[in-house]
C-alpha cells in the first residue's frame, strides 16, 4: 500500500512535467506560426518570415565571416562576467576582512555602481578609450560588478558565524579558513551572480558593441539597421538567445545542481 502511495505522487508528478512541456512547445509553435502568418501581410524588410531567418541563423553559425562576430561577442562577454564576478566578490569580502571598509563599500560604492546610468558608461567608455575590445569589456564589467557585489555581500550575511569561529579553532591559517569553509559556502551564491551576469550581460553587450567596437553581434545589428535589413535584426537576435541556452544547460545549470547541494552535504 505504501509503496503504491509512494508511486502515485511520483506519477503525477510526471505527468504534470509531460504536460507542461507539452504546453511550452505547443506556445512555441502556435508563436511561429501567428509569426508566419504576420510576415506574410508585410514586408520583408519589416518582417521577415521564419524561414529566411533561420536560413540566416544558419548562416551566423556556419559562414567564417559572421562566425568570428558571433564568437568575438561571446568572448568578450565572458571575460567580462567573469572579471565582474571577481571584481564583485573582492569588493563583497573587504567588508569582511576589514570592516572599516564597510561603510566605503556598502554606502558608496555599491549606490553608485547600482544608479550610474548604463548609457552614462558607454558613452563615458568611447571618450576615454576609444572603439576598441577594451572599450566593450569595461562598459560590461561596469555595469555586471554591482549585481555580483550584491550577490556574495547576501551570501556572506548568510554565512553561519559560529562555524566559522569552530573553523577558526582548529586552524590558526586564515587562508585555510577562506578556501575550506567560507568559499565552499558561498559556492551558490558565487553561481547566483555567475548566472545573472551572463543574462543581463548578453543585453549589456549588444549596446556595449554599437558604441564602441567594429566587431560582434551588435556591429552587425548596426550594419543591418542602416540597411533595413530585418531579416539579419531577427537572425541576430535568436542567435544571442541560442547561445545563451547553450552556456546555461552546458555551465551554468551543472554548476548549480552541484554547488546548491553542497550546504544539504554538509548537513
Amino acid at each position: 500500500m505504501a509503496q503504491d502511495n509512494a508511486q502515485a505522487p511520483a506519477s503525477s508528478k510526471a505527468s504534470v512535467s509531460w504536460t507542461g512541456r507539452f504546453v511550452g512547445e505547443g506556445f512555441v509553435v502556435l508563436a511561429i506560426v501567428v509569426w508566419w502568418l504576420l510576415a506574410r501581410t508585410m514586408p520583408d524588410y519589416i518582417m521577415p518570415g521564419p524561414w529566411p531567418v533561420a536560413q540566416k541563423l544558419a548562416t551566423l553559425f556556419t559562414d567564417p565571416a559572421y562566425l568570428f562576430h558571433v564568437l568575438t561577442s561571446s568572448a568578450r562577454l565572458i571575460f567580462a562576467v567573469l572579471l565582474s564576478v571577481i571584481i564583485g566578490s573582492v569588493l563583497a569580502f573587504l567588508p569582511h576582512w576589514l570592516p572599516v571598509t564597510d561603510v566605503i563599500v556598502h554606502e558608496r560604492i555599491k549606490p553608485f555602481l547600482n544608479s550610474f546610468p548604463s548609457v552614462g558608461w558607454a558613452i563615458l567608455a568611447i571618450i576615454w578609450f576609444g572603439p576598441s575590445h577594451f572599450t566593450v569589456i569595461f562598459i560590461m564589467v561596469m555595469i555586471l560588478t554591482p549585481f555580483c557585489l550584491v550577490n556574495v555581500s547576501e551570501g556572506l550575511k548568510e554565512i553561519d558565524r559560529e562555524l566559522l569561529e569552530m573553523a577558526r579553532s582548529f586552524t590558526r591559517r586564515p587562508v585555510r579558513v577562506l578556501t575550506k569553509v567560507t568559499l565552499p559556502l558561498l559556492a551558490p551564491y558565487f553561481v547566483s551572480a555567475l548566472r545573472i551576469a551572463y543574462g543581463v550581460g548578453w543585453k549589456i553587450a549588444l549596446v556595449a558593441e554599437l558604441f564602441g567596437t567594429e566587431s560582434g553581434l551588435g556591429y552587425l545589428l548596426q550594419q543591418a539597421q542602416t540597411v533595413a535589413d530585418a531579416t539579419t535584426v531577427f537572425a541576430t537576435c535568436l542567435a544571442i538567445v541560442v547561445i545563451f541556452f547553450a552556456g546555461e544547460k552546458v555551465v551554468i545549470d551543472p554548476l548549480s545542481r552541484r554547488y546548491s547541494a553542497l550546504p544539504a552535504e554538509g548537513r
